[in-house]
């Protein structure tokens, strides 16, 4: 009985066993199939596009110019709305870019943004504004325009878990939006990493084997706002971890208990036998 329980036990225990070169991260490439890739590493500030929501807030030592661009005459600093850019009152600056790829902003009226950088946008916005207020006042005003792109995130699905996930800074790698959803499990499948891009209406499906060293030389080492990253989970792989873990544990208990219980009632037939 313990020999057939064990011979069933034991394509259990290999089924929950996953060899290191399935899950290690940083492999070089060419060492069990482990592919190589391109140096084409070439980071590029962000690009605007049409649906992002941009956060605008003009300075000025004139209150009143300020007052006139600004909702509400109170500014809040950047590193306040890093720590919350969900809302809240930074609707008050923000601004969508519409269909056009302009934003309406006031006293200016349409502005084209959509393919340029936050910094493009601020020195455009800087011109813009200087033009009018030369024409509102006599005395000249410097004003300092402050934009960021709020509400950026990215998503992953897998089955160690989902969910979606807020961008706080500027660059973000593959491997810290991981770590962000919580890495990816002991059976996700590493090898066929896919991220899902949709660029000005087209969507882009991009697979990789992250495990590989090149990774971070390469097109997929830094994700973008709206990008959806997804694990699958390694083929031929039918059981869960726990759902394993949890059905030799209670093999292993059963197992331990019956060989409890089978002790003890061949010392009682001994016992028996002796008194005889």
């Amino acid at each position: 009985m313990i020999k057939k329980l064990l011979i069933i036990l034991l394509p259990l225990l290999l089924a929950s066993c996953v060899t290191s070169r399935k899950v290690n991260l940083m492999q070089e490439a060419g060492k069990h199939k482990i592919p190589s890739y391109a140096d084409t590493l070439s980071y590029e500030d962000y690009q605007v596009r049409v649906g992002d929501r941009m956060y605008i807030y003009v300075y000025s030592i004139d209150e009143r110019v300020s007052q006139m661009f600004n909702s509400s005459g109170h500014g809040i600093n950047a590193s306040q709305m890093r720590q919350n850019n969900m809302g809240g009152s930074y609707d008050l600056y923000t601004y969508l870019v519409l269909e056009d790829g302009t934003i309406d902003y006031p006293m200016v009226g349409k502005v084209p943004v959509r393919g340029k950088t936050t910094r493009e946008i601020k020195l455009l916005l800087e011109k813009e504004l200087a033009g009018y207020i030369a024409s509102s006042y006599t005395e000249y005003q410097v004003v300092s325009v402050e934009v960021n792109i709020v509400r950026r995130s990215f998503s992953v699905i897998s089955d160690h878990g989902s969910g979606t996930f807020t961008i706080q800074k500027e660059k973000v790698t593959i491997y810290e939006a991981l770590a962000m959803a919580g890495d990816i499990g002991d059976f996700g499948d590493r090898s066929q990493v896919r991220i899902i891009r949709e660029t000005e209406g087209k969507t882009q499906i991009k697979v990789f084997d992250i495990r590989s060293k090149d990774i971070i030389n390469s097109e997929f080492y830094y994700i973008e706002p709206n990008d959806v990253i997804y694990i699958q989970r390694i083929k031929g792989q039918s059981f869960g971890i726990n759902s394993v873990t949890t059905t030799i544990s209670v093999a292993a208990t059963t197992l331990a208990f019956g060989g409890f219980v089978y002790g003890l009632i061949v010392r009682i037939m001994n016992r028996i036998d002796a008194s005889k």
